[in-house]
């Protein structure tokens, strides 16, 4: 695919996936679109992380369809920054370096973007530190100085600040703040409702596998139709919980 070429929409169809004999994703189907930020969130089980890496690419569905702007090859436009992101042995700029160098950039061309990648979020001091031992705040920041780099057309984030103190939650919301600003689509899950009120456009709502509502951020949160977001957003237990409309039937093959 051109890289002047848009990646989106990004259209799910009918998509299933089943692991250990259960179906954790049941026929779920959306479409994404350039623009707003869209927040995943729903109790944990849910099928939030296996949602986005099905979007990703990290995993095939066992039924239905993933598509890219109708059928392009969106790998090298999309990225993803996972919870606990993987560091290789080397200094925070080797780690930013060798993610431009696997993208084919000459060496030239990387130093510049290395460089403006670890400024844009606040580690240029810690260009020459083994990326290892820096703190694990500082670590989702390089992990996402990595993306930056790569300036994707879409970032997906799976929970980037679940184990982060609240000054670490703040820089790291930032900087999906300006991949925002500069143009990404974000695709973001989330365990924290202010987060999500913070830093959504929209508000994605996945329950056993299932997208049960989708809607702007200011109605989710005010008067979300679905009863179980009701409940969520209550602080609600729902590990009991069917909803309406729930398929018992369905529950009780699968065993859930």
């Amino acid at each position: 695919m051109d890289a002047r070429t848009s990646i989106l929409p990004l259209e799910l169809s009918g998509v299933s996936f089943t692991a250990g004999g259960q179906r954790l994703i049941k026929d779920i189907s959306a479409t994404f679109e350039a623009g707003p930020r869209t927040i995943i969130v729903g109790p944990n089980g849910a099928g939030k992380s296996l949602f986005l890496r099905l979007c990703h690419g990290l995993i095939k569905p066992d039924a239905g369809q993933v598509l890219w702007n109708g059928g392009g090859d969106a790998t090298p436009h999309q990225a993803m920054v996972f919870q606990r992101p993987v560091m290789l042995r080397r200094s925070a700029a080797a780690n930013v370096d060798y993610a431009l160098h696997l993208k084919g950039l000459p060496r030239n061309e990387r130093r510049e973007l290395v460089a403006e990648a670890l400024a844009r979020t606040g580690l240029s001091r810690f260009a020459r530190s083994p990326a290892r031992v820096l703190s694990f705040g500082e670590q989702q920041r390089l992990a996402l100085a990595r993306t930056w780099a790569l300036n994707p057309q879409v970032l997906f984030l799976d929970e980037p600040t679940a184990s982060l103190d609240p000054a670490a939650t703040h820089s790291v919301e930032e900087i999906i703040s300006a991949f925002h600003d500069a143009g990404t689509k974000i695709v973001m899950t989330t365990h924290d409702l202010g987060q999500a009120r913070r830093l959504g456009d929209e508000v994605l709502f996945i329950y056993r596998g299932r997208i049960l509502e989708r809607a702007p951020v200011d109605r989710f949160f005010t008067a979300p139709e679905n009863d179980l977001a009701q409940a969520f957003i209550k602080g609600e237990l729902l590990w009991w919980r069917r909803g309406e409309g729930a398929e018992e039937n369905e529950d009780r093959e699968e065993g859930e």
